[in-house]
């Protein structure tokens, strides 16, 4: 005999509620508001003036003189030349030299490569022993970095050229270069500092327990460490001896100018005809090695600032 069983009915569940469905937690915010709109606008100006002039500068370098004197100079180029920037690289005069800014570009890259090392090298090591070493005078030592990244540069012109030439390097690119390092230390020192204090103390401590010493923990510690802040000082003294001009007319002679030296030869030569687009050219020829190097590097660039922001 089968016997027949009833079949076992299946636990109920009950069904979910409307209000599970629902998304928790405050509503999300309209994404046009007049704060947005307010903060938007504001950048979308700012951001139209500093780039207004570039864009004047880009279209003025690709026309040839009688289209940009035909006076707007908002319209893009309706033939585009370069010839502009071939004559201000190669053949714009400069002074009694019309070899362009190529030998204006040698000489400031045999400024820049070692005032940027020797600066950042020295400034490192110093930022290092003031933030881990407790030496004797450090406060002293530091309070004097401080105190000379104040001093206006006007002030020590005329001593660093008695100097200078007491020393025989007066018009030479030694000179130049031993004024960019000194000139760099003070505020490349106290990034330095700030961002070896923000570092876990205890890294330190474990190396010194382990027997490391000075430089030990400064090349296997802290320098694997310190790609941001490296990063920040390369872009500032890129920056600050490339676009300098002052130190480079003062220090040095005509042939030895910096590319921002002989630039202004070509912009104020009172010559000739005024070429307005090998003008231009040669303006943006000048000011594209620091643009690239922070295009390249920006993110570490604001990465190394906030870090060395920490701690004063």
């Amino acid at each position: 005999m089968v016997d027949h069983l009833a079949p076992t009915s299946a636990p109920l569940v009950a069904a979910p509620s409307r209000a599970a469905d629902e998304p928790w937690g405050r509503k999300p915010r309209r994404s046009i508001t007049r704060a947005n709109i307010f903060l938007y606008g504001t950048l979308i100006v700012f951001a139209i003036y500093y780039l207004l002039p570039l864009y004047v500068m880009i279209v003025t370098s690709l026309k040839g003189m009688p289209e940009i004197r035909m006076g707007n100079i908002f319209s893009p180029p309706l033939e585009i030349t370069f010839e502009p920037w071939a004559k201000a690289w190669s053949t714009a005069c400069t002074g009694l030299n019309c070899d362009g800014l190529s030998r204006g570009f040698w000489n400031s890259v045999r400024i820049l490569v070692p005032s940027v090392v020797l600066s950042i090298a020295v400034a490192s090591v110093n930022g290092y022993a003031l933030a881990n070493w407790r030496f004797k005078g450090a406060d002293t030592f530091f309070t004097i970095l401080i105190f000379g990244a104040f001093i206006p540069y006007q002030v020590m012109l005329y001593p660093i050229v008695i100097l200078l030439r007491e020393m025989g390097l007066y018009g030479s690119l030694t000179g130049l270069v031993l004024v960019h390092t000194v000139f760099g230390m003070p505020i490349l020192t106290l990034l330095f500092r700030n961002y070896f204090t923000s570092m876990p103390e205890e890294l330190f401590k474990a190396a010194r327990v382990d027997g490391a010493g000075f430089w030990g923990i400064y090349f296997k510690i802290m320098l694997p460490m310190s790609l941001p802040i490296f990063v920040v000082a390369i872009i500032l003294q890129v920056t600050g001896i490339w676009n300098d001009f002052l130190f480079g007319v003062i220090y040095t002679r005509p042939d030895l100018y910096p590319m921002t030296v002989q630039l202004n030869n070509i912009v104020n030569s009172v010559q000739g005809v005024k070429e307005y687009n090998v003008n231009m050219a040669a303006t943006i020829l000048t000011g594209l090695v620091p643009l690239t190097i922070y295009f390249i590097s920006g993110k570490l660039f604001v990465r190394g600032i906030a870090a060395g922001a920490v701690k004063g």
